[in-house]
């Protein structure tokens, strides 16, 4: 494994890791001043594999984390990604990483898997968060939560799908057979870690570690196989994809966590993200992490910045 392909799943795990483990375990010291884990009641219940769809008959899952305490009405939609793959083994290397703010805070957790590379395509995955958001909005008084109060979490291409349902949220489809559908898929808060935004100026100056991310294929109808797009189409495939596309003044409040060393998405796509999110009169901070590449250790404690800003967009004002 190539070492920014290493750094960019520790990243994403570390954070997804933060969110879903919670106040499963405390970290307190030794009296060698060592680090001792003790374990004590988790503060929050979990719910695996809840099913919000289907791609080609596989299920399309899910876990919802629901603290055991006071409710705040809001649910955060955390996109368990990394280099567009998904899965349970983002979700499944337990590690001491303390409390959870966004738990601790009364949010509603939903760590949501999509389908991933390199079967499936950046556009499958970001269809299958769509359709997430979609079924939590049509289940949202079964899990505490007002539909019109999401947030939307991730790190990397986590952080992009992210960015995608705060700015290319679908409307809902009113006579759609199917209910689910019938919701919109728009979140009305995003924060989020070193994002791509603009697939476009990346494709032109393509980082090794996301090459599979560029290789768009479709159908052939006479042979029948998958076969390499066209320039044009590749072109406009990647204005698709782009978060940066889509902005516009109804775009939800956005915050991105930046380091201002990544090599493999660089700063500049969240600069941009930002300039354009401003230019249309939406809501947005950076935060830029000096000397900081793509993830790093104690990516935790940048947690709470992202608790402050989905209270601030998602919660009454008191």
């Amino acid at each position: 494994m190539s070492t920014t392909r290493f750094w960019t799943i520790a990243a994403c795990t570390v954070f997804v890791l933060t969110l879903r483990v919670g106040s499963a375990a405390a970290v307190e010291p030794s009296a060698t001043h060592s680090k001792a884990l003790v374990a004590v009641e988790p503060t929050y219940s979990r719910t695996e594999d809840v099913v919000y769809g289907r791609r080609d008959g596989n299920a399309l899952t899910m876990d919802v984390l629901t603290p055991k305490g006071k409710l705040n009405g809001a649910g955060i939609v955390v996109c368990v990604s990394a280099e567009f793959r998904s899965g349970r083994d983002l979700l499944g290397m337990l590690h001491p990483l303390g409390t959870v703010p966004l738990l601790d805070a009364g949010y509603v957790v939903f760590a949501v898997m999509h389908s991933s590379q390199p079967k499936y395509t950046v556009l499958d995955a970001t269809d299958d968060i769509h359709r997430a958001v979609r079924f939590i909005k049509t289940n949202a008084k079964k899990y505490g939560v007002n539909p019109d109060k999401l947030g939307a979490a991730g790190a990397s291409s986590g952080g992009h799908l992210s960015l995608m349902m705060g700015c290319a949220g679908k409307v809902g489809i009113a006579d759609s057979q199917d209910h689910v559908d019938r919701q919109s898929s728009q979140v009305a808060a995003v924060g989020c870690f070193f994002p791509p935004t603009d697939f476009v100026a990346m494709a032109s100056n393509c980082p090794k570690g996301l090459a599979p991310v560029f290789d768009f294929r479709e159908l052939d109808p006479k042979s029948g196989k998958q076969v390499p797009v066209t320039a044009d189409r590749r072109f406009r495939i990647g204005q698709e994809i782009s978060p940066l596309t889509h902005v516009t003044k109804n775009s939800a409040a956005t915050l991105i966590i930046h380091g201002d060393e990544d090599k493999l998405v660089p700063i500049s796509q969240a600069k941009s993200m930002i300039a354009k999110i401003k230019e249309c009169g939406a809501e947005c901070k950076l935060v830029v992490k000096t000397g900081k590449a793509h993830g790093w250790f104690g990516m935790q404690n940048d947690i709470p910045t992202l608790v402050a800003w989905f209270d601030l967009h998602l919660l009454e004002k008191k």
